[in-house]
């Protein structure tokens, strides 16, 4: 509880500046309530940037990638889960070992591929690299292995397929995996701001985690107020989104390690 405690401390001083008077931002010990909360922040922020556009961009941007990974994730872990094939261990392991690999080391090549592909400046830029995920695979992979095999076999008597099985058997019984590596693939990219800083320069194409870097340039350091709605409009929905589907996750996790 301690620890929760402090790592919530500073997001609960965010949301305190975001609805309060700069004035009193810097007060130690610090306020954890506004005194007079008001939307005066918020409204500055939309006067002054076009901030529902970057809103707008980063959901495009993020529910892309997010449904991208599901499907390729899901089809590449049932493949290596419950298919026979020559080497599936060998390409299993190469897969995992991109986990390896930062993304700093391969942002320079992706973006000369980009730019050569004439995808630079767009949002293609942006979703095409993460449809695939190594860790998105091995997740769903253990996850399906946790499924009695029995259930495939007594579809094959019938005469189902492996996209039989796999659209109407491992799909509908792996709700928790598939909501796991959705929440985590949407936190991830919705803060993500390495990539779109290297692919992005236009306005009217920047994410939210890039526009709120023009806050303290546009405001100056001083208009904390300001700098903080920006940061509370970012984080209020992905903790939203935490708090509501956060059991499907600690249920994925404490079954995906019952079988490996």
């Amino acid at each position: 509880m301690i620890g929760a405690l402090l790592m919530i401390a500073p997001v609960i001083w965010i949301i305190e500046s975001a609805f309060g008077q700069d004035a009193t931002a810097y007060k130690l010990p610090p306020t954890w309530w506004p005194v007079n909360p008001s939307l005066d922040n918020f409204n500055r922020v939309f006067e002054q940037l076009r901030f529902e556009v970057f809103i707008f961009n980063s959901l495009k941007v993020t529910t892309a990638i997010t449904l991208g990974q599901l499907i390729t994730c899901s089809t590449a872990a049932y493949a290596f889960a419950r298919l026979h094939f020559p080497g599936k261990d060998k390409l299993f392991a190469i897969l995992i070992s991109a986990l390896l690999i930062p993304s700093q080391v391969t942002i320079v090549p992706l973006f000369i591929l980009m730019r050569y592909l004439g995808l630079y400046n767009t949002h293609w830029s942006l979703i095409l690299a993460p449809l695939v995920s190594p860790f998105g695979v091995f997740l769903l992979r253990q996850y399906f292995l946790t499924i009695p095999k029995e259930l495939d076999d007594a579809v094959r008597i019938d005469g189902a397929g492996a996209f039989t099985i796999y659209w109407h058997i491992i799909l509908p019984l792996s709700g928790p995996a598939l909501t796991t590596l959705a929440i985590l693939t949407f936190i991830y990219w919705w803060n993500d701001l390495f990539t779109p800083l290297i692919m992005i320069n236009k306005a009217e194409l920047l994410t939210l985690p890039l526009g709120l870097t023009i806050l303290p340039g546009r405001y100056g350091a001083a208009a904390l107020g300001n700098v903080a709605a920006g940061i509370t409009i970012a984080i209020v929905p992905v903790i939203i989104v935490f708090l509501i589907l956060q059991r499907y996750i600690i249920r994925s996790f404490a079954t995906t390690g019952l079988k490996g």
